[in-house]
């Protein structure tokens, strides 16, 4: 069976059109989301799942369908705040949906094999997805998932700080957990995170997560455990947010499913600040050169 590969793109905005995440960086036009799509195909994937937002569903829709037609199943789901268990309550005043791990519990009743999670607008390289690829049709099960670990130096923006789960792993290559690092910064000295304006510096090589995971649908279950619980304790705050890697933590603290960490020295980049563009746009050309990618990703 083939494995499907879960895109998180409802974080693009309320407006489609001019948003980062779609902002042209190949030289025809391609986006960060069509060269992982790209990847995924030439990995073995057989289905992309979106999930998305309805304020920019039909335009979206057309978009890819469009580009995608003849190449891979395309399935759609849509993440909204009032999409919550039935006996959930929360603040009435949130405006925004709850974070990764809702996004991804959005997509149980459509996906039922094993399946990768990525982030829309995250490059993450043909390596990665070839890595996952063989990780869930050979290895995933209930009680092992798995994950895509980076050095955290090759993650790092040069033009301001940046959020990353930070990884403790065992010699087995087992996650041990996953911390959220919510301002990591290349300092003149170093890697550093700062916390309460403490800074507390890392090694370059420390594995950190970029949400490209390995899963089975088991972690449906998962999910929605831990998610009415998490509204219990934090639906009524306005900014709180439901994170995979926390999720995942507690999977792996309440001893339900092993994760196994499928190290890549692939540098990754996304477009966190507007000026990251020029450095996406040099990197696709540079691949592009390398002949990794052809000049027109989707030739008719």
């Amino acid at each position: 069976m083939k494995p499907t590969l879960l895109i998180l793109a409802a974080g693009m905005g309320s407006r489609y059109g001019g948003l980062k995440q779609m902002d042209p960086i190949g030289p025809s036009g391609e986006t960060i989301i069509d060269y992982s799509i790209h990847d995924a195909i030439e990995a073995g994937f057989g289905k992309i799942v979106f999930v998305i937002r309805e304020s920019f569903e039909k335009e979206f829709k057309a978009l890819f369908n469009a580009k995608l037609h003849g190449k891979i199943e395309v399935a759609y789901v849509n993440q909204e705040l009032e999409k919550v268990p039935d006996q959930c309550t929360y603040n009435s005043e949130r405006e925004k949906p709850w974070g990764t791990g809702h996004a991804i519990l959005m997509a149980k009743d459509c996906i039922k094999e094993p399946f990768g999670v990525i982030n829309a607008d995250d490059f993450y390289g043909k390596e990665a997805f070839v890595t996952i690829a063989n990780f869930l049709r050979e290895d995933c099960s209930d009680v092992l998932f798995g994950m895509v670990g980076y050095q955290v130096k090759n993650t790092i923006s040069e033009n301001g700080s940046v959020s990353r789960g930070v990884c403790s792993v065992d010699k087995h290559s087992h996650l041990l957990g996953v911390i959220e690092r919510t301002h990591i910064e290349k300092l003149d000295d170093g890697i550093a995170y700062k916390e309460t304006e403490v800074w507390t510096y890392i090694n370059d090589n420390t594995t950190v997560s970029m949400n490209f995971w390995g899963f089975s649908p088991r972690i449906f279950q998962q999910l929605e455990v831990q998610f009415i619980d998490f509204l219990d304790k934090k639906g009524q705050e306005l900014k709180s947010e439901f994170f995979i890697p926390t999720v995942v933590s507690n999977v792996i603290e309440n001893k339900a499913a092993r994760v196994k960490v499928l190290n890549s020295a692939a540098q990754w980049f996304g477009v966190t600040y507007q000026v990251d563009k020029e450095l996406a746009i040099n990197s696709i050309s540079e691949l592009v050169k390398e002949g990794v990618y052809s000049a027109e990703l989707w030739i008719k």
